[in-house]
């Protein structure tokens, strides 16, 4: 009998533990999982699914907060074909906003739900636009050129310092996101220029500052003898900066694509391929892991062109010719946000977010998503540059 009432005496406590967030037999199977095996489990996940992981236990947490995990889950999530966690993100107009949703969908159900999201400057009156994307981080600016570097995934954002250029009228900034990888480090480049007209002639000073996320400065590269910078996004492609930039302005306007490597710090120029006949508005940009050109032929056509081994310049192909099957008006293409691998082509036409589907030469429109101001890709990702040193900027939630 005495056992008997010992038993009924500690039942309640049994009962008690089964009562926890998890059934027993899955915090029994958590337990019983090696660290290999969590760890390739985890890697699978999306960003949302591992930040509420973090609090199944110490061991996940620890895992999960790792660099090397966080570089491991970046690198599964950009090679996987599927864009399984990837995302398009774009800014919209009349309505400032940033938005954004599931690229897949975008490729291949033709009518998405976009997600408003919490953004830093979202209180802003003035417009605000995306500037650059790099492993998961997004570099969002406004007219007052204040920079943000946002991961849109985790909502943890930093505000960057004033870049020491005192802009006046006239000046035209522009800035890019890249990552210094050999070193952990994240990179701004910020270009200003301005027109001036004066006894030394007609022409364009511009001034190019490196920010590194890691020492938290600003610096001054050398002189820049380029030309100015044209519009259009600043590019990141292994461990370089492109633009676009022109030596002359007027009647001889001229278009190159200026590089400058962020290991070296040192400028160069990207050899182009031959282009067709014709008047034309050069657009650079990257798709996946190549350079590319689209040569605009006024309501003709635009070619896409990749650059497939990168500093080659015969290794220029013509990916695909993508006609305009109406009069656009002033619209034109945008450089490619992405092309599959069975040939769908997405990109800004206007306002609006068109898929070309190159194998049987078919537009379809995205619905909803026709007050596109400006659009980038990215995929999900854990990372941010926990090394910012303090008064960088104020971390926040996004």
């Amino acid at each position: 009998m005495a056992l008997k009432n010992e038993h009924q005496q500690r039942q309640p406590k049994t009962t008690k533990a089964l009562h926890t967030s998890e059934p027993p037999e899955v915090t029994q199977l958590i337990h019983t999982l090696v660290p290999e095996i969590i760890v390739e489990i985890l890697l699978r996940l999306p960003v949302e699914s591992l930040l509420r992981s973090r609090s199944v236990c110490k061991l996940w947490r620890s895992i999960i907060s790792d660099q090397h995990f966080i570089k491991s889950h970046l690198s599964f999530s950009t090679s996987n074909n599927l864009y399984a966690l990837h995302r398009l993100i774009f800014s919209t107009v009349p309505k400032i906003s940033i938005k954004s949703c599931p690229l897949y969908d975008v490729l291949y159900d033709g009518s998405v739900n976009s997600l408003e999201l919490n953004y830093p400057l979202k209180h802003s009156l003035k417009s605000v636009w995306i500037a650059g994307s790099c492993n998961g981080l997004l570099l969002i600016t406004n007219e007052d050129y204040t920079l943000f570097i946002w991961n849109p995934s985790t909502r943890r954002s930093n505000r960057l310092p004033n870049n020491g250029v005192k802009s006046r009228l006239g000046w035209h900034e522009k800035y890019g996101l890249g990552c210094y990888e050999s070193i952990d480090d994240y990179k701004v480049v910020g270009i200003s220029s301005i027109f001036r007209d004066d006894s030394d002639g007609a022409r364009y000073d511009t001034i190019v500052n490196i920010y590194s996320l890691k020492t938290g400065n600003w610096k001054k590269t050398d002189d820049f003898h380029n030309g100015f910078p044209l519009d259009g996004s600043v590019t990141f492609l292994n461990g370089v900066f492109h633009w676009a930039a022109s030596r002359k302005f007027g009647s001889s306007y001229s278009w190159t694509i200026v590089s400058l490597d962020l290991a070296k710090e040192t400028y160069g120029e990207i050899l182009q391929p031959v282009y067709d006949e014709g008047d034309k508005d050069l657009t650079l940009g990257v798709v996946g892991e190549w350079l590319c050109v689209l040569c605009d032929y006024y309501k003709v056509c635009a070619d896409v062109w990749v650059m497939k081994v990168y500093g080659v310049k015969d290794s220029w192909i013509k990916l695909v010719s993508i006609p305009y099957l109406t009069d656009p008006g002033w619209d034109q293409y945008s450089v490619p946000l992405c092309i599959s691998n069975d040939g769908k082509v997405l990109l800004q036409f206007g306002l609006k977010l068109v898929v070309y589907d190159s194998r049987n030469c078919s537009f379809s429109e995205i619905q909803k998503l026709n007050e596109c101001l400006d659009a980038f890709t990215f995929v999900e990702s854990l990372v941010y540059p926990i090394f910012l040193i303090a008064g960088a900027g104020n971390n926040n939630d996004g």
